[in-house]
């Protein structure tokens, strides 16, 4: 089992950058919650839903197409780099100026009043920059050089995190007299008071651009090659994994749009409309936990999977990472969902923010089936029939617009929830079938499902149990994901030992 474990040691050292690294950055979740109000936290969430949605305009499944290009018999890889950012730099700078002079209309999307334009600058700096350094990254991963991926990503996160820091937490403290006075005439020279939460979206802009410079070596031995045609290949290979990425991004996101939309005036008595998504933001972060691992996975598993493709077992070895996978992704499913008492208080820190709770063991489990489905589109990807992961996701988007408008304006926020994982299911479980007859594998799927039920079955225990809040609760909820992991233990570990 050399390659399970090649791709197990890949995982762990680009997980030191998507997991760990963005655990960190997870780490402003309370500093957001505790110095934003729900309506203004509201603001950040709606903004950079809009940017999950323009990211996949910017790259248009690029990297997907460069490493499927690159593993080609007799590709010129170097030829392919150039002529691949060539066009991803054209594309960025027009998308970039194109997004500025549309930021009025974008800030009128969100409700915001005149004057706010300067953040959807800043956000379509942030897409510009971001975009041109997609193709260097995956060329680190396409190279095998995991550590310098990861060394790179980890110093955007800590410039990132360390001026929201300065500018949310230390510049105000500074101001308000808390700590350091002494230092107030310089803060005030840099810092600006006005901007609220704009600076989320500056310092987000300058990790961005710090990023570009790490990455000078990739960038600097670029030669720039415009030649339409030999471009006409990859562009067809492309434009069907941008739609699915755009559909993607429908089911992934369009909920923080529509929600203001279409929730009924009045639906949480207080509160507006921008602070419900302000609350749902902030609950659907803690189920990013999920998302964390699966990005992570999928880092290293997107060039594995390719390269594999030609061995005569990949089919053995893709139900084996496929099993695995999911077993790892339930006990995170129960681990957080069993003791979100505890994490909220950690991460969630005014009281307005607590009444989405509910929404997490929901988003999370809809996280696990999106790692599922992600697993499961290989056999898409490997016999070039992109196009089916174009329907299957715009047949997802169908399903989550059409649920949101249903279930918005009576469950609210958690429709929105609802339908998330109405979706991933349904994808998941159509990829599965149309891979069963274009690329069998012998997933254990009845083995699975199994143990997913069981673990839903251990999360409703946690909470609708007849323990009183205290020491007692929270032992017996250890209790729970302790038993629930040490029976995928010892059902499982034999065949876990025997890898």
């Amino acid at each position: 089992m050399g390659i399970a474990k090649k791709l197990a040691s890949q995982t762990a050292i680009y997980g030191v950058s998507s997991i760990v690294g963005r655990v960190v950055n997870f780490m402003l979740v309370p500093v957001y919650t505790g110095r934003f109000a729900a309506a203004q936290y509201g603001i950040v969430t709606g903004l950079f839903a809009y940017v999950s949605f323009l990211n996949v305009v910017f790259t248009f499944g690029m990297e997907t197409t460069y490493f499927r290009f690159a593993n080609r018999p007799g590709t010129d890889r170097r030829e392919l780099y150039d002529r691949v950012l060539t066009l991803l730099l054209l594309s960025s700078v027009v998308l970039t100026l194109l997004l500025m002079l549309l930021a009025r209309p974008l800030m009128e999307l969100l409700g915001l009043p005149p004057g706010k334009e300067r953040y959807a600058f800043w956000i379509a700096g942030i897409l510009g920059l971001d975009a041109l350094a997609a193709l260097p990254f995956a060329r680190l991963r396409l190279e095998n050089k995991a550590r310098k991926f990861a060394a790179i990503r980890l110093a955007n996160i800590a410039l990132n995190v360390g001026l929201n820091l300065f500018f949310i937490v230390f510049c105000p403290d500074v101001l308000a007299g808390e700590y350091l006075a002494g230092l107030a005439p310089l803060v005030r020279a840099v810092y600006d008071p006005t901007l609220g939460v704009g600076y989320v979206f500056l310092a987000n802009l300058a990790a961005s651009a710090f990023t570009l410079l790490l990455l000078g070596r990739e960038l600097t031995d670029f030669r720039f090659r415009l030649n339409l045609e030999p471009l006409r290949p990859l562009l067809k290979y492309a434009y069907p994994i941008m739609l699915m990425g755009l559909a993607g991004m429908v089911n992934e996101t369009l909920d923080r749009i529509l929600l203001p939309r279409w929730l009924p005036k009045g639906f949480y008595p207080g509160q507006s409309s921008l602070a419900a998504v302000g609350i749902y933001g902030a609950c659907y972060k803690l189920s990013i936990l999920m998302s964390l691992v699966i990005q992570a996975f999928k880092y290293a598993a997107e060039p594995f999977f390719f390269a594999q493709s030609t061995d005569q077992n990949s089919p053995r070895t893709f139900a084996l990472v496929l099993k695995w996978f999911t077993l790892c992704c339930a006990m995170l499913f129960v681990g957080v969902s069993v003791n979100l008492d505890l994490v909220a208080r950690v991460f969630l820190h005014r009281p307005e923010y607590l009444q989405g709770l509910a929404v997490v063991p929901v988003l999370l489990l809809a996280n696990l089936f999106l790692g599922v489905y992600w697993n499961l589109s290989v056999w898409f990807k490997l016999t070039d029939k992109t196009y089916y992961g174009t329907y299957l996701g715009f047949a997802g988007a169908v399903l989550t617009i059409a649920l949101n408008f249903l279930l918005i304006p009576v469950l609210g926020y958690m429709g929105s929830a609802l339908a998330t994982l109405a979706c991933y299911f349904m994808m998941a479980a159509l990829c599965w079938w149309l891979g069963e007859k274009h690329f069998p594998v012998p997933y254990p799927m009845a083995r699975l499902l199994t143990w997913l039920g069981l673990a839903v079955v251990v999360v409703a225990v946690s909470w609708y149990e007849p323990v009183a809040p205290g020491w007692g609760r929270y032992g017996f909820h250890a209790l729970l994901t302790l038993g629930f992991v040490g029976l995928i233990a010892a059902v499982e570990g034999r065949r876990l030992r025997s890898l």
